[in-house]
């Protein structure tokens, strides 16, 4: 028994931490907590972004300033995942910055390359073939990612600003350079990326008021989070569908997806997802009537099935959640200042 005791208290190996903290970011155990403690930049941003996922905001903005210190990759790939996590509470315009400053790092680290020539075939626009030129077409994954994660950035930073044109010409840069990097990468490379890009696309669409598309963007969102295994990826996806499904007559399938993703987010811990979840619901006047929630005093709402989210009152969980965000380092951002 203590032989037992002792093994099961011993700290995990390098790759037993690597594989837990891959599994809390990207994987299957998205609310895991503790976690372990990082090694080297790349394992500082996967904790950053497991630890923004749980809305635990001051521990990854700690978590990224390492990160952002190592320059390289991994600097902009920590400076894109601050800028998420100020955009998620409403600073688009703080968040325009680190995008920026992580596109511009990603960029500086291209090589020079046969395979410039090659990538920028078929691509339409003169601002797309610069792009795949410098960026898209190289070797290095990680860069690509890179890159196109603050590309993606500023098209959402850009979206919640109300410069729908920018997000547009961004996306499709961003599309770009993702389809000549899987021409040498594999498409499989970039499926993060392919579902972030639908994501906001499926927004966009959303803000110039055309539901088709945004449920096409939507739907291709969920198709790719399906096969990545992500759990937070799909909740997210999920999330997007069911504010596309809001253009139908009937709210109801929309009503119904969003109480599934907010139970869902509740089981897995994802409190920004369960507070976003909560606002979509509040939106659609989900227990208005009702005016009563489940074990509102502990958070838990895993028992509300989607046939009876009218039972729920969302804007009390929506509450419940920013409280705990804010009690968790989460600074919202007024719509003035954003």
């Amino acid at each position: 028994m203590a032989h037992s005791d002792a093994r099961r208290h011993t700290a995990p190996t390098p790759s037993d931490r690597h594989a837990i903290l891959v599994a809390a970011a990207f994987g299957s155990s998205p609310g895991a907590h503790p976690l372990p403690a990082a090694h080297g930049p790349e394992q500082n941003w996967l904790r950053a972004v497991a630890l923004g996922g749980q809305g635990r905001y001051a521990a990854a903005r700690a978590e990224l300033a390492r990160v952002r210190g190592t320059g390289g990759v991994w600097s902009s790939f920590g400076a894109s995942t601050e800028a998420s996590l100020l955009r998620q509470l409403g600073g688009h315009r703080a968040a325009a910055v680190l995008d920026g400053r992580a596109l511009a790092e990603a960029g500086s680290l291209r090589t020079s390359s046969g395979s410039t020539v090659a990538a920028r075939r078929d691509v339409g626009t003169v601002a797309a073939r610069r792009d795949v030129g410098t960026v898209a077409a190289r070797r290095d994954v990680d860069v690509v990612a890179a890159w196109c994660d603050a590309a993606t950035g500023l098209a959402a930073d850009a979206l919640g600003r109300g410069r729908l044109a920018v997000c547009g010409s961004l996306l499709d840069r961003c599309a770009a350079a993702l389809d000549a990097a899987d021409s040498e990468a594999g498409e499989k490379a970039f499926v993060r990326q392919r579902i972030r890009l639908a994501w906001v696309g499926a927004e966009s669409a959303l803000a110039a008021g055309d539901f088709t598309r945004a449920r096409s963007r939507a739907d291709r969102a969920v198709e790719l989070a399906d096969g990545f295994g992500s759990i937070r990826h799909s909740v997210k996806s999920d999330l997007v569908r069911s504010a596309s499904l809001t253009g139908l007559p009937d709210h109801g399938p929309a009503m119904d997806l969003a109480a599934d993703v907010l139970a869902r987010a509740e089981e897995h811990e994802l409190i920004p997802l369960q507070w976003a979840a909560a606002m979509l619901l509040d939106g659609l006047g989900a227990g208005r009537d009702a005016g009563r929630v489940r074990d509102l005093d502990a958070g838990r709402v895993r028992d509300l099935d989607a046939g009876r989210v009218r039972d729920l009152d969302a804007g009390r969980v929506r509450d419940f959640c920013a409280t705990v965000i804010r009690g968790r380092g989460g600074r919202f951002v007024t719509l003035s200042a954003c």
